[in-house]
């Protein structure tokens, strides 16, 4: 008991230790702690509950908005894609679609078919070119690789498929008509 008594005396020094060393600057610096907010526990759980429900309710709304915007099927306007019919087996042509802020890439592959892709890698968004000696879309940040024919991941970091420009040929000219999402993880 007496080893408590001296332990509680000596942290009562300290504290008067604190208090007079820190008494000079108590204008500049007013802070008392006997006048100090104390958290009840209470206190502490009821904001902790509150913090949790709210983050809660908004990931449910962006959640909810993700879902309404899933059923909204997008209309894309059909867009002739220039300079496609000049467009020789085993080389590529880029070109902008649906907008002209979405850069994509038409291939025609060494057998003459044509394929068209979102141009942005799936793993980082760099851009994707055709690369005519292997005959496939190479992504140069990462090392990734895809396939011309199908836009299927080869090698490398990206996580899915390119997403696939659906096109049609008219008269002999190349029609970007739709954009699909590739949502295949890793497709070969």
């Amino acid at each position: 008991m007496k080893n408590l008594n001296e332990t509680i005396k000596q942290v009562l020094s300290d504290e008067s230790d604190v208090r007079a060393a820190t008494a000079p600057f108590q204008a500049d610096f007013p802070y008392d702690r006997d006048e100090e907010a104390q958290v009840t526990r209470r206190e502490f759980c009821n904001f902790l509950g509150l913090t949790s429900a709210a983050l809660f309710l908004g990931a449910g709304g962006f959640a909810a908005k993700a879902a309404l915007d899933a059923r909204k099927s997008e209309a894309f306007s059909a867009s002739r894609i220039e300079g496609s019919e000049t467009l020789v087996p085993n080389s590529s042509l880029n070109f902008n679609y649906p907008t002209e802020r979405d850069s994509a890439i038409l291939i025609r592959t060494s057998d003459g078919s044509y394929h068209a892709y979102g141009q942005k890698c799936t793993h980082l968004s760099c851009p994707v070119y055709y690369s005519r000696d292997h005959q496939r879309l190479e992504c140069p940040c990462h090392d990734g690789a895809f396939d011309a024919a199908t836009g299927n991941v080869l090698y490398g970091p990206p996580p899915r498929a390119l997403d696939t420009i659906e096109i049609e040929v008219r008269n002999g000219q190349i029609w970007a008509i739709g954009r699909r999402a590739s949502t295949d993880e890793h497709a070969s």
